[in-house]
């Protein structure tokens, strides 16, 4: 119990010292160590990665989690260190309920059916989101993460214990320039009222004075100096960190690449199929009015967006003419890159195959998303959305 109270009363008298010796210099009653230009340069280097990294990261969770409730409810179950239960995400569940719809709405009608295939696009975007989540939380939010929790934190802690001992060294300072004052009071005698009765023993406790703190100001020094290597060290470290987050950024830019190709080769898809379905539904309730003639020109119906047929893309006149009696322009042919494999609906499209060169020009009335594409002595219309335009 003694050892206890005399270890708290010196805390407390450290402690008191501390922050005296803070307030003084707060008020400009006292002087500070000040630290060297490039040890400045890296604390503020390490506070502006930690504050960029924090934001990095909390926008970062926003993007891949938009629903600021579903965020409170992970982060809760990751402090109580418990499993994050799985998650609907938005693509699936809205592919569930056009499942759902189609099976309700009858199957088998243009409708149902157009439901069901853009619900079986929509859960693949679903499954396809579901893996960038989790990619992107393991090789981008995982290591900033860590970044903060680990690395920052002991950094703040030796940060903190450095400011500490420049404080413990500022107030010895201060101490050693009282006590050789005092001495050189002592020595001197600049006191009149006892120049003549005070005992020789003053002088010598000046002295001592003097002699213990310029001790306590060597191991303050010491212990400055020590600890200030550390936090160098450990501030200078700051660079291999940026070199990893370097390393996850591009880790995320892949991620967030393979995603969006997949999103957009399953609308392609998606949009290919649609194409191939029947361009007339008639819907089967019986109609207020009297039927029309078969014949009549104000009959109308639903129509969904079709690909253009070969005889669309010919010229007013020309429906009949084939494609390949069509000649190229004389001006306007470009060459394109193939970006993805293309699979040709009928014998008017152009099979492609990534990274091939083919020339491409355009006719007049077509439709803008296609272009007539040749290879050799093979020519059919390919997907604008499928190039890259060279020249």
């Amino acid at each position: 119990m003694d050892f206890n109270m005399k270890k708290l009363a010196s805390d407390a008298g450290i402690f008191f010292t501390r922050a005296v010796q803070f307030t003084e210099e707060k008020f400009g009653q006292a002087e500070k160590t000040e630290l060297d230009a490039h040890f400045e340069n890296l604390l503020a280097r390490a506070d502006s990665t930690k504050n960029w990294t924090e934001k990095i990261l909390r926008q970062t969770e926003v993007l891949l989690q938009p629903n600021p409730s579903a965020r409170v409810e992970e982060f809760l179950y990751e402090k109580l260190d418990r499993k994050v239960p799985s998650r609907v995400t938005n693509g699936e569940l809205l592919a569930q309920y056009m499942a759902e719809a189609a099976s309700e709405l009858g199957p088998t009608t243009p409708y149902g059916k157009t439901l069901i295939k853009v619900s079986e696009a929509e859960k693949r975007l679903g499954a396809a989101e579901r893996d960038f989540i989790h990619t992107a939380s393991v090789s981008f939010l995982t290591p900033l993460r860590n970044f903060l929790e680990g690395d920052w934190k002991t950094i703040s802690k030796e940060r903190r214990l450095l400011q500490n001992r420049r404080l413990d060294l500022d107030a010895c300072k201060a101490r050693l320039k009282r006590a050789k004052a005092a001495e050189a009071k002592a020595t001197v005698g600049t006191v009149p009222d006892f120049q003549e009765t005070r005992p020789r023993n003053y002088i010598l406790s000046a002295s001592a004075s003097a002699v213990s703190a310029e001790q306590e100001l060597r191991v303050a020094q010491t212990e400055f100096d020590r600890q200030a290597e550390v936090t160098r060290l450990l501030l200078e470290g700051i660079s291999s960190t940026h070199v990893n987050h370097l390393r996850c950024l591009h880790e995320f830019v892949k991620s967030q690449t393979t995603y969006y190709a997949q999103c957009y080769r399953h609308m392609l898809d998606l949009q290919k199929q649609l194409g191939r379905f029947p361009g007339t539904f008639v819907g089967t309730t019986e109609p207020a009015s009297p039927p029309l003639s078969s014949t009549s020109p104000t009959t109308t119906a639903a129509t969904m967006p079709v690909v253009p047929s070969v005889a669309s893309l010919a010229p007013p006149g020309e429906a009949s003419l084939c494609l390949e009696e069509v000649a190229p322009p004389a001006s306007g042919t470009r060459k394109a890159r193939v970006l993805y494999d293309y699979e040709a609906a009928d014998s008017s499209e152009l099979a492609l195959l990534a990274d091939e060169l083919i020339t491409v020009y355009s006719l007049p009335g077509m439709d803008p998303d296609w272009l007539i594409g040749e290879r050799g002595n093979k020519k059919g219309k390919v997907p604008v959305t499928y190039l890259e335009l060279l020249s």
